[in-house]
C-alpha cells in the first residue's frame, strides 16, 4: 500500500510541476529547451512517470524558476524537528 501512496505524490508533484508552467505561460517546448530535456521527457514529468531521472527533473525545475524553493522545503534547518536535532547534521551515519 505504501508504493500507492508514492504513486499518486509523483502524479501530484507532476501536477504542480505542469501547474507551474501554466502558470508562468510556457510551453512545453520553452521548458523542455530550457531544461535541456525533450517534450516526451517533461511530459513523463508531468503525468507522474517515476522512471524520469532526478537530473531531468531538477533541471525542469531549476527552468520554471522554482529550484530554490523545493531545495529550501526540503532544508532540515527549516523545520522544528531538524533545529532541534542539528547537532544530528555532523553525524557521518544515523544510526
Amino acid at each position: 500500500m505504501a508504493g500507492y501512496k508514492i504513486d499518486r505524490q509523483v502524479v501530484a508533484f507532476g501536477q504542480h510541476v505542469r501547474g507551474w508552467r501554466m502558470v508562468l505561460g510556457l510551453t512545453a517546448q520553452q521548458v523542455a529547451e530550457r531544461a535541456d530535456i525533450t517534450r516526451d521527457t517533461l511530459r513523463k514529468i508531468e503525468t507522474g512517470d517515476p522512471g524520469v531521472s532526478f537530473r531531468s527533473v531538477v533541471q525542469v525545475l531549476r527552468a520554471l524558476g522554482v529550484l530554490d524553493q523545493a531545495v529550501d522545503a526540503i532544508d532540515p534547518l527549516n523545520s522544528d524537528i531538524g533545529r532541534l536535532r542539528a547537532g544530528n547534521l555532523t553525524k557521518k551515519r544515523a544510526r
